[in-house]
């Protein structure tokens, strides 16, 4: 995959709609309309990997505060194209979250990824990333 030709920057209001469809890839229990919603909260951050005009990635991030750490960002989405995917898309995007969290003074940045996703897991292994605790939840 040749860089020159790559760029991360967040999503404008234009590209939005091919973003909601690129996350549809990741949240496929969600109805586009609730993705849209997620994504317009303020706290919400929404960058995209184009290559030449195409965009071929996304990532979402959160601003958190927590017990355990004074400022988080929280990487709460992160999908790449399926024809894509591979190519070092996904390491780029979150490159460029750690880079622009810690510009901003974050800790740490932080994400849950579900047990079944050993792919998953195997590449935030292979970023870095510390496995120090579960995330639990209960349905109401």
């Amino acid at each position: 995959m040749d860089d020159d030709h790559a760029s991360i920057r967040r999503i404008r209001d234009d590209e939005r709609e091919a973003a909601i469809d690129l996350l549809g890839e990741l949240w496929t229990d969600a109805e586009p309309r609730e993705i849209r919603s997620w994504t317009s909260v303020d706290s919400y951050r929404l960058f995209g990997r184009f290559v030449d005009a195409d965009l071929v990635g996304v990532a979402g991030v959160t601003v958190m505060t927590e017990l355990h750490h004074e400022r988080m960002a929280w990487l709460y989405s992160l999908v790449v194209d399926p024809d894509r995917r591979g190519e070092g898309h996904g390491s780029a995007l979150v490159a460029y979250v750690e880079s622009w969290a810690d510009e901003r003074g974050f800790e740490r940045l932080g994400l849950a990824s579900p047990l079944d996703a050993t792919d998953s897991q195997a590449f935030y292994d292979h970023l870095d990333f510390e496995r120090w605790g579960y995330v639990v939840e209960k349905s109401l």
